[in-house]
């Protein structure tokens, strides 16, 4: 007897991933397409088009070893700050740059100085930094003329969904990473908007996530998704808080992969002196894809160093477990391993006797430390996490599990293949009307804790509200 699917899309930086879930929230397949950008004379961006190309493939191939069913809904999450401006017929006027693009790094400063930085970091939740959306937007304003046409402007997650035949949207949590718009108000800034050369008809309707929009009836879609009811899940990261379990109030996410990320669900509102002082901690405050709770992100760029040092190093996931217990092994040597602003990886103290197992364990402690730091940042102001959650593929090392574990002491390993998909799911069930809010998901499955031994997931009680 068939049952009744969840798609979830996971627009990431280097990937497209693609779950299929049932609709208690267990996972029956998985598949991802590689998303590959161009690195030009301007910069890195990517044609629109081979965004939707990535999408497709993805989900063909989920698709393909799903077990029989009908596809209820599909929630769309991706990466945020990147986006897409269409003409009058939608099509795509400019290529999408990179969010870690830095060509609009003196728009930015100047920016910063128009507005005031620190009147924009309290208005926004956002540093002064060439990321956010605004200043690409103004780049590419005076730089591609024919962007003058752009009659409206879409998040990736969003552009994704108006693909597939979806209405257009603007979802809080993406708009929160643009520079546009207000934390106090949940409304765009039109002085922000004015100085980034933006006109406030080019952004969408503000809708929050799991917000039905429409049904799938693209002719590129795959058949199987036609008539699904379409949702925008959110930025990534906060997607797979929901996939992991990790949103009620004091618990903490580490999304472990190559972007490692802290992430903490927390009641809104904060007032704009609280959301200053933890953007100068490193982290960004924005909208949740949960009703009513903000979220304060920080970027620790441990997976980074990891994944940098892991090929530098010259081993991969199959070898894991041993340089984990190698590394372990070791005691504290003189050799250290940090990351410079340009990623490149910094080995210091080899000596004669030093071996792979100690650059490893150095790696391995630098990582470490650099959660820690950014996690007693937020708690300065936000008061200690209850519980950690650890998703993405350097959570399942052992060593990286034990560290953390050895500081936050209640660390838990979310038994998910993708988080950020199954989240995406989720909230397209919310859309379809499968559940009657984000307080009435199933709960992630079954968690470890840092030494791996497993006991059983509680409900994790989502927080409900309105925005």
């Amino acid at each position: 007897m068939s049952e009744a699917l969840l798609v979830g899309v996971d627009v990431g930086t280097t990937s497209c991933k693609v779950t299929v879930c049932t609709a208690d929230g267990h996972e029956v397949t998985a598949a991802k397409a590689t998303l590959t950008w161009q690195v030009t004379q301007e910069g890195v961006d990517v044609d629109p088009s081979a965004i939707l190309g990535a999408v497709a493939a993805a989900t063909s191939s989920a698709l393909a070893d799903a077990p029989p069913g009908d596809v209820l809904a599909v929630g769309v999450a991706s990466m945020g700050e990147a986006g897409v401006l269409v003409d009058g017929r939608g099509e795509p006027l400019a290529p999408v740059i990179a969010w870690h693009d830095d060509r609009d790094r003196p728009l930015a400063a100047r920016m910063g100085h128009d507005l005031g930085a620190a009147r924009f970091t309290g208005a926004t939740g956002l540093p002064v930094v060439p990321q956010w959306s605004l200043s690409k937007h103004r780049w590419l304003v005076e730089h591609h003329p024919r962007t003058s046409r752009a009659v409206r402007r879409f998040g990736i997650a969003e552009w994704v969904v108006r693909a597939l035949g979806g209405d257009e949207a603007s979802e809080y949590s993406l708009a929160s990473r643009t520079g546009w718009l207000r934390l106090d108000s949940a409304a765009w800034w039109p002085e922000a908007l004015d100085w980034s050369a933006a006109h406030p008809s080019l952004l969408p309707p503000l809708v929050r996530a799991g917000s039905p929009l429409g049904h799938v009836n693209s002719s590129w879609a795959p058949q199987r998704l036609h008539g699904a009811v379409l949702t925008v899940a959110g930025h990534d990261h906060l997607a797979a808080a929901v996939g992991a379990g990790a949103v009620r109030d004091g618990d903490q996410l580490d999304s472990c992969g190559t972007a490692e990320a802290l992430v903490r669900t927390v009641p809104a509102p904060l007032s704009p002196d609280a959301v200053r002082h933890l953007v100068a901690a490193g982290v960004t405050v924005g909208h949740h894809v949960l009703p009513g709770r903000l979220s304060v992100l920080g970027d620790t760029r441990g997976g980074l160093l990891l994944q940098n040092v892991q090929r530098l190093l010259g081993f991969g996931s199959a070898e894991l477990a041993d340089f984990d217990a190698r590394a372990l092994a070791r005691p504290a040597g003189s050799v250290t391993a940090d990351l410079e602003p340009d990623g490149n990886v910094v080995l210091r103290g080899i000596g004669r006797d030093a071996d792979p197992a100690q650059a490893w364990r150095a790696a391995l402690h630098s990582a470490a430390n650099r959660a820690l730091r950014m996690d007693a940042g937020m708690s300065a102001f936000l008061g200690p996490h209850q519980r950690t959650v650890m998703t993405g593929g350097f959570a399942r090392s052992t060593a990286v599990r034990q560290l953390r574990g050895e500081a936050w002491k209640d660390v838990a390993l979310a038994q998910v293949q993708e988080a950020g998909g199954r989240g995406a799911a989720l909230l397209g069930g919310c859309a379809a009307g499968l559940y009657t809010g984000p307080q009435d998901l199933p709960p992630a499955p079954v968690t470890a804790d840092a030494t791996g031994a497993r006991r059983p997931s509680t409900p994790t009680a989502i927080p409900g509200g309105t925005r």
